[in-house]
């Protein structure tokens, strides 16, 4: 497989008190995607973003946007972030299954689930995509990524968490590397993305296992050349 690598910016890490100026450097830098990290509190110990910074960032920036929740019941919030002008709209295989022991109430993270209920989450994926949006499914790193194999052929998206979600700036986990391998070995050929420790360092690895889409928070935002930064993930190929 041959085709050039999207870069998406977590405004995670921006300055949220000149978020227009920030979008508008992803736009001058070449950044393709914004990625928003909705997070409640609940299902990751933060809380960021809602629908109406995602209407702000809407308005600010023609690039697409996608919009990551990491949040309890997110069917109850599609319509509102399809309504916000998300693009992309991704929810957590973990919000679909039995959680296990160690993660079952408040308090206890990661998230994470052996198996997932596909009718469950597969409604949802196709109410995203009834209002006229890409429909993604993420998985923390403890959730293997062999649940999805109910999904391949409807999903739209998958995003291999790097890291455990909840804050930036964390160290790229390995085994996302054998998740993005697995993906592509079962003919997965649609849009592949990855989050968490995404540097230099990483992102050829992330690349060469098969991801086509790199998300950058710390890496870009933090930089003192956030252009060359985005040029130089870009100069990768898959």
């Amino acid at each position: 497989m041959s085709q050039n690598i999207i870069v998406s910016a977590s405004i995670l890490s921006a300055d949220f008190g000149k978020i227009a100026e920030a979008l508008q450097l992803c736009e001058r830098s070449g950044i393709d995607r914004i990625h928003v990290d909705v997070m409640d509190g609940h299902f990751v110990p933060n809380i960021t973003i809602g629908a109406v910074v995602t209407q702000a960032v809407r308005a600010y920036t023609k690039l697409p946007v996608a919009t990551h929740l990491m949040i309890e019941n997110p069917w109850d919030y599609v319509d509102a972030f399809a309504d916000a002008g998300a693009d992309i709209i991704i929810v957590h295989a973990e919000c679909y299954g039995e959680r296990r022991a160690a993660c079952q109430v408040y308090g206890q993270y990661p998230k994470e689930v052996d198996v997932i209920d596909p009718g469950k989450i597969l409604r949802d994926i196709r109410r995203i995509k009834a209002k006229g949006k890409q429909a993604g499914v993420t998985l923390n790193p403890g959730t293997p990524v062999t649940c999805l194999l109910p999904l391949l052929n409807d999903v739209d998206h998958i995003l291999v968490m790097s890291v455990n979600p909840g804050f930036s700036g964390q160290k790229f986990m390995p085994s996302a590397l054998d998740k993005i391998k697995w993906l592509r070995a079962q003919g997965f050929n649609k849009d592949i993305a990855v989050d968490g420790g995404v540097n230099a360092a990483t992102a050829p690895g992330i690349v060469k296992a098969g991801a086509n889409v790199l998300v950058t928070a710390s890496y870009f935002f933090l930089s003192h050349d956030p252009k060359a930064v985005a040029e130089g993930l870009k100069s990768l190929v898959v």
